[in-house]
């Protein structure tokens, strides 16, 4: 992990450890991080399903939420915002049992507001799964 930024460090710790709904974050990983992009995976296990055994869409939602969160604090400002507005366009299903890859990038950081982008793909087939763009407000 290039990125050395201690919020984003803390983050994670946070997350790993977290009680209630967090928890369901426990077991993504981060695979790189660099200013302004962060790369995670997690395996999809049954906590993380819905009634069909796929990628249940709150999880995908929380997904975006968090791994966006993770690439803003991994900038020079290193705030992690408040949600303005989430919006998530869901593709393909992930089963329970596969690998996903959640790539998050920030695509502009301004004064007050943040603009992200994150893609969650099959990591064995590279096949788009959702696609989310999360705005967060930076505050003053």
């Amino acid at each position: 992990m290039s990125c050395k930024a201690k919020s984003l460090l803390e983050a994670i710790k946070f997350s790993g450890k977290a009680l209630g709904f967090d928890r369901s974050l426990e077991k993504v990983t981060v695979v790189s991080a660099v200013p302004g992009k962060v790369i995670c995976e997690v395996k999809v296990e049954e906590q993380h399903t819905n009634k069909m055994g796929t990628l249940h869409g709150g999880m995908t939602a929380t997904l975006v939420d968090v791994v966006s969160t993770y690439a803003l604090l991994c900038t020079e400002r290193g705030a992690p915002g408040v949600s303005v507005d989430m919006n998530i366009t869901y593709m393909s299903p992930a089963k329970m049992g596969e690998d996903i890859v959640i790539t998050a990038h920030v695509l502009k950081q301004g004064k007050t507001l943040a603009f992200l982008s994150v893609d969650l793909t099959n990591k064995a087939t590279g096949k788009l799964i959702a696609q989310g763009r999360h705005t967060k407000h930076l505050g003053n």
